[in-house]
């Protein structure tokens, strides 16, 4: 029976432990401290102070995220809060807004609550500009946009659009 506990591999380090002198013991026991700290360190350690080093940056970044979805919702208060617009006045600020901004550039046709746009060779700022009036004056909202960039693709080259935009409009 003392043959077969000998043979496990608990009753094999017991014995090889006892054949030790007491200078191999205690480099063996020095060796299992220092994989024993560094695995301490590896799983327990580093990774908390890794989560510390990291902690500031983080909160700032999310400071920064809730600030701006703080604006995010105030604009949508305050545009909540506008009054609604009859119909007949999105139509004249649409058509006033396509006048000012695109010119000959844009044809304007209006089928109940939409109003469609056809766009031939419109400069991007007067597309955009054009966009955030009839967003701000005529509330009317972009559905679809069927558009491309046309003219010289170098950078720097002025970018026109060509295409349909499909405008939602507010009903009476």
């Amino acid at each position: 029976m003392s043959r077969a506990r000998e043979n496990r591999p608990p009753g094999r380090l017991a014995l090889n432990w006892a054949q030790m002198d007491a200078r191999e013991r205690r480099m063996v026991v020095l060796a299992m401290a220092v994989v024993g700290l560094a695995v301490l360190w590896w799983v327990g350690l580093a990774p908390a102070l890794r989560t510390l080093r990291e902690a500031p940056a983080q909160r700032t970044a999310l400071q920064a995220q809730a600030q701006q979805m703080q604006q995010l919702k105030a604009e949508a208060d305050a545009l909540k809060s506008v009054p609604r617009l009859a119909q007949d006045e999105a139509l004249k600020a649409l058509e006033t807004a396509m006048k000012q901004r695109l010119g000959d550039t844009g044809q304007l046709s209006v089928i109940g609550d939409r109003a469609n746009v056809v766009l031939k060779g419109a400069s991007a700022a007067a597309l955009a500009d054009w966009l955030s009036d009839v967003r701000v004056n005529a509330r009317a909202t972009p559905v679809e946009a069927r558009l491309t960039r046309s003219g010289d693709t170098a950078p720097g080259a002025p970018v026109h659009w060509s295409g349909t935009l499909s405008l939602s409009v507010p009903s009476s």
